[in-house]
């Protein structure tokens, strides 16, 4: 069966955890709207809901791919998998269920330009 993730972080091009997607097809980027917000936890970040926009990209994977993501994000304790509507349609995403008191936001949203952020 194929499926749609939207990725925010280290799974997204040019980043540690994109070898996971090797062979899947990039459908394009997309910016959530403004109802999350993304935390800085070092090596990857952290998506909840918030205010902001979450900038990424959407990709079509199969079975196996998401199961592996799964593993990868700790499903469901670490994360839990929702949906959401991109423009490409319903998109699996992974949303942080853990403490992030002591983590800075990334105000841009944007995981590949947090070191760029002023926060």
């Amino acid at each position: 069966m194929k499926h749609l993730v939207f990725v925010y972080g280290s799974l997204r091009q040019g980043q540690s955890n994109h070898h996971y997607l090797n062979g899947c097809q990039l459908l394009g980027r997309f910016d959530t709207p403004a109802e999350y917000a993304l935390f800085d936890l070092d090596a990857y970040p952290a998506m909840i809901f918030g205010k902001k926009s979450v900038a990424g990209e959407v990709y079509m994977i199969n079975d196996e791919v998401l199961e592996s993501l799964d593993r990868l994000e700790g499903v469901p304790v670490e994360y839990r998998r929702e949906q959401i509507e991109t423009i490409f349609g319903l998109a699996w995403v992974y949303l942080y269920q853990l403490d992030l008191t002591a983590n800075k936001e990334i105000l841009s949203g944007d995981w590949c330009k947090r070191n760029r952020d002023s926060n």
